[in-house]
């Protein structure tokens, strides 16, 4: 299972950027995706997750800012990010989990993408 994140930029207070993370290899469906960051010398820390059931959850610090969705069909998960605030600041990774295989095995591990980097900065 390969995930790609896309969508990273730099971008000033206040303002809005759209993540994008592909998941791709031997997928038959995939329970959980989100996103988490991480900056330098901090743990990573959730961001946002969403599951089939449509269970959503959100960081402390973005809730009412960020919001998640999926397209699962494609297997793909979205962050958008609005009011965007210097700590918002990290490396952005995308997550799967609960994944399985078109063989019908279920994998234990989490998946995570490499990681696309998020900057705000006037």
């Amino acid at each position: 299972v390969q995930l790609v994140e896309s969508g990273g930029g730099l971008v000033q207070p206040g303002g809005s950027l759209r993540l994008s993370c592909t998941a791709s290899g031997n997928i038959f469906s995939i329970f959980r995706m989100g996103w988490y960051r991480q900056v330098p010398g901090k743990q990573r820390e959730l961001v946002a997750s969403l599951d089939n059931r449509g269970t959503t959850k959100y960081g402390d610090s973005v809730e009412g800012r960020f919001g998640i969705s999926r397209d699962r069909a494609k297997n793909m998960v979205y962050l958008q990010m609005d009011d965007l605030a210097l700590e918002d600041t990290a490396v952005y990774f995308c997550n799967a989990g609960g994944v399985l295989t078109r063989d019908r095995v279920a994998l234990e591990s989490d998946y995570w993408g490499q990681g696309t980097q998020v900057t705000v900065s006037s």
